[in-house]
């Protein structure tokens, strides 16, 4: 009994990083939060110059793409050290595929929907582990993991009908000047695109773990990953700047190169970095309710320094029913389980602890 309780509370404090030790990792979350708000700082910056500029939503991706790839080409060197097999290139190729078509959608919902949902959208890769979980996990918890993937459901759907927004929030008295642009892409399907490039984010990062577990080379692996992304894009850039070659082009509000300097560094690069720190250090995935925290805190701090169309109660309320929903949707409850068990529910779950990681059936 008493070491069931031991347990128990030892899974509570790893849940939100509470450990004994998280004195001593203060410098690591300081990391965290910083390398966060600067990859929300330029999705604030890429959404200002999509919608002022009107820019094709493929080519700004695939310049960033471009940029992002030779910096990892510079960092990694991929072609040196141990050869990597086709069996690890087939999959990292088609993985670059997706993450071409994910980077597109996520453009497309970032000018269509704003920041803050296209920002929380990301998060909607949990219904793959909220599925997972509650399709392989254990039948004495599938009324926790129903109750958090209608939580998760529930937390998109007020998203979607403009909770965030102060022009369309039910806790908001009047409506905003600045809201009318976005108004028009209130509704069940505004966030499809954005949700679409969650989903395919979470498989993205799914086939890659997968993959690096066998090589233990995910930063080289990473590399020719987002190289082929931008292979992928190529061709379509190159047709959407032939079709828009002759159009009359607006005048410049926003300034380009902060907005691509500041994608490719900290949208692409950076983040990636940090997100792989964080998850081996601090043991925080990106589908989990820590997670979520940094992410919402540094959007309440940016949509108010930007004067957006923001309401705080409202956004508080999506993000708090989210979070909750992702916790109880995602949990595992490996200490109450076998081995086999957790392997099968951990297939789809991104929110795991990075000890248990080599549990995946290969």
């Amino acid at each position: 009994m008493h070491r069931s309780r031991q347990e128990a509370a030892t899974g509570a404090l790893r849940a939100f990083n509470l450990g004994p030790f998280s004195a001593r990792q203060a410098p690591q979350h300081g990391f965290h939060i910083i390398g966060r708000f600067l990859r929300l700082l330029s999705v604030y910056a890429a959404y200002r110059y999509l919608v002022t500029e009107g820019i094709s939503v493929v080519v700004f991706m695939f310049v960033c793409l471009l940029g992002s790839a030779g910096l990892f080409l510079i960092l990694q060197r991929p072609w040196r050290g141990r050869p990597l097999s086709s069996s690890l290139l087939v999959p990292t190729l088609i993985n670059g595929g997706v993450m071409a078509l994910s980077l597109v959608l996520w453009g497309r919902g970032l000018r269509t929907c704003g920041p803050v949902r296209t920002i929380l959208a990301e998060y909607a890769g949990a219904v793959l582990g909220a599925i997972s979980t509650l399709l392989f996990g254990r039948s004495g918890f599938i009324w926790r993991r129903v109750a958090g993937l209608v939580a998760i459901l529930a937390a998109f759907y007020f998203l979607s009908q403009g909770w965030a927004l102060s022009s369309n929030s039910p806790f908001s008295s009047g409506k905003s000047l600045r809201g009318e642009e976005e108004v028009r892409h209130i509704g069940l399907w505004s966030m499809l695109l954005p949700a679409l490039s969650g989903v395919l984010a979470a498989l993205r990062r799914i086939i890659s773990r997968r993959v690096s577990l066998k090589s233990l080379s995910k930063k080289r692996l990473h590399a020719v990953t987002v190289t082929s992304a931008a292979c992928c894009l190529f061709p379509f850039a190159l047709v959407n700047l032939a079709l828009t070659k002759g159009q009359a082009h607006p005048e410049h509000h926003a300034s380009p190169a902060w907005a691509y300097s500041s994608t490719i560094l900290f949208g692409i690069v950076l983040i990636f970095y940090v997100d792989s720190f964080v998850e081996d250090r601090l043991h925080v995935v990106v589908a989990s309710p820590q997670h979520l925290l940094v992410t919402a805190a540094g959007i309440i701090i940016l949509e108010l320094l930007y004067g957006m169309d923001f309401s705080l109660l409202g956004f508080t309320l999506c993000t708090s029913v989210l979070g909750l929903g992702i916790y109880e949707a995602t949990s595992t409850d490996r200490g109450k389980g076998k081995a086999g068990e957790s392997s099968h529910s951990d297939f789809l779950n991104e929110d795991q602890d990075p000890l248990t990681m080599s549990t995946l059936p290969s």
